[in-house]
């Protein structure tokens, strides 16, 4: 007894089987993440100094230089860029693709970490931070602008109430405040004065950091009661740091009031946002690499007006961008294009077949074959994207072959007089080795489309497995679900009446 036999006698089994198919398909369609292109490695590390007051040239030769020395000799590293400009150095670490980021951005940090001691004193410590492909920009960005508050305070609002409730979404990997003004005391130095009271800026920054700290005095203990001492050391209203003492001379007191302009404003001006040609803010929703990014933005707009209803009066918010709308509107053309192919090629099954139950068996094949090759998309840590759905389109011309060469082959034996069910048997036995042959040769086909390197085989790779996938589905159901619907469905006069009659007769 042949392999295919076992199917034609029991089609409980033959049904079984392919239901497991369909079920598991159907099942990893839900589990699958949504993507507008398959995940790429592609990372890039940067390390940002601060040399506060030092200019390019400095900054160039007591910092770009010793760190570009040292992570030079990291491994993975294809190529790097690095800027010094006035108080900041940057340097730029492009790693080589699908290297593993973990590996180099710890190499990176001991590089770093040598040379650490050998950067000058008043120099920060380097700031290292990872960015692949996958987070440059953010999924969806929301603007929030006012007409009655300024940026600072709107800032302070998001920090406070609207970033924690977005972060915590399930599926949200941070949500970032974009173009904010934090507050902060900006202190205007008026050079003339300082000049005539004899004081410098080094000695105002000397005099800040002496009086503006938190001190932490401990506790004392009575026989009965245990009290925690508090100093309120810091300063917090722009009248206090007026009244500090920049200097004292033989009973001449200078104030910081005397020799600057104090107001509360923002760390800095040097970013200006509009949303709507007004001033904003905005916050950027980054989406975790394994989540669904349709999933996870559909559910920051469902939180987004229960966070506009407690939002401050004259505060408006709206979304200038989301990237799941320009996904959701490719995948729908794509499905619109995969049930135009499907209209399309069973006309023309029906057309050659010429007959409703022969065109059953192929029609039945094709959506098995494709929900099948999604199960195989999760196996293999797909994602749902433009290349795998492309793949899938493709693959209906692809996965339907097996059946029609199956139902030929049952229809000549039908022709030859033998009845369904022995027609079934032996059309399937004959078949067994072509059908293996061509799906191997079909999925074969892809293969170096999949395996070659570079950007084009990281992006093509997925593309390349999901049509050989389909096309190995459709081999599967061909010697399984095929011989047994020919044995139940087909029979001997179909193929002499009507238009497959006039078929056989012309050709």
């Amino acid at each position: 007894m042949r392999f295919t036999d076992l199917f034609v006698k029991r089609p409980v089994l033959a049904i079984v089987v392919n239901l497991v198919i369909l079920i598991a398909g159907l099942q990893s369609i839900r589990s699958l993440s949504v993507r507008q292109y398959p995940r790429s490695d592609i990372a890039v590390v940067t390390v940002t100094t601060a040399y506060v007051g030092a200019n390019a040239d400095l900054v160039r030769g007591f910092i770009t230089t010793p760190l570009e020395r040292v992570i030079a000799s990291a491994d993975g590293i294809d190529y790097i860029e690095s800027s010094s400009a006035q108080s900041v150095s940057t340097i730029t670490v492009h790693l080589k693709l699908n290297y593993d980021t973990n590996a180099a951005l710890t190499q990176i940090q001991a590089k770093v970490a040598q040379v650490r001691n050998d950067l000058p004193p008043e120099a920060e410590a380097p700031v290292i931070e990872l960015a692949t492909a996958d987070n440059q920009f953010a999924a969806m960005y929301i603007g929030f602008s006012s007409d009655d508050l300024d940026q600072n305070q709107i800032t302070d609002y998001l920090t406070r109430v609207v970033q924690p409730k977005l972060s915590s979404i399930a599926g949200v990997q941070r949500a970032e405040i974009l173009g904010g003004r934090t507050f902060a005391m900006r202190i205007w130095l008026k050079p003339e004065k300082m000049a005539a009271m004899g004081i410098s800026a080094s000695q105002v920054r000397d005099a800040l950091a002496q009086n503006n700290y938190l001190s932490t005095l401990g506790k004392t203990k009575g026989s009965m009661v245990s009290v925690n001492l508090v100093a309120n050391t810091n300063l917090q209203t722009p009248e206090e740091f007026r009244r500090l003492v920049v200097k004292e001379h033989q009973g001449d007191v200078v104030r910081l009031g005397d020799i600057a302009d104090v107001v509360l404003g923002a760390e800095n001006y040097e970013q200006d946002v509009r949303f709507d040609g007004k001033g904003a803010t905005f916050m950027g929703i980054w989406v975790l690499p394994t989540a669904n990014s349709r999933e996870v933005i559909r559910r920051v707009r469902d939180a987004m007006p229960g966070i506009q209803a407690q939002l401050p009066a004259g505060i408006k918010a709206g979304i200038p961008y989301d990237s799941t709308e320009y996904i959701q509107n490719a995948i729908h053309e794509v499905l619109k294009t995969l049930g135009e192919t499907l209209l399309i090629v069973i006309f023309v099954i029906f057309l050659f077949l010429g007959s409703v139950r022969a065109v059953i068996i192929p029609v039945v094949a094709i959506p098995i074959s494709l929900i099948g090759a999604v199960f195989l998309m999760l196996v293999a840590g797909f994602t749902i994207n433009l290349l795998t759905l492309l793949a899938i389109v493709l693959s209906v011309g692809l996965v339907v072959d097996d059946a029609i060469v199956m139902v030929e082959n049952v229809e000549r034996h039908l022709r030859a007089g033998v009845p369904p069910f022995r027609a079934a048997l032996e059309a399937a036995r004959e078949l067994i080795g072509p059908i293996i042959a061509m799906t191997i040769t079909l999925a074969a086909v892809y293969t170096p489309v999949a395996i070659q390197g570079g950007l084009t085989g990281s992006l093509f790779r997925e593309f390349a497995f999901t049509l050989a996938g389909a096309v190995i589905v459709s081999g599967v159901v061909a010697l399984t679900l095929s011989p047994m619907m020919g044995s139940k469905l087909l029979r001997s006069a179909d193929t002499e009446r009507g238009l497959p009659g006039w078929i056989n007769r012309q050709f």
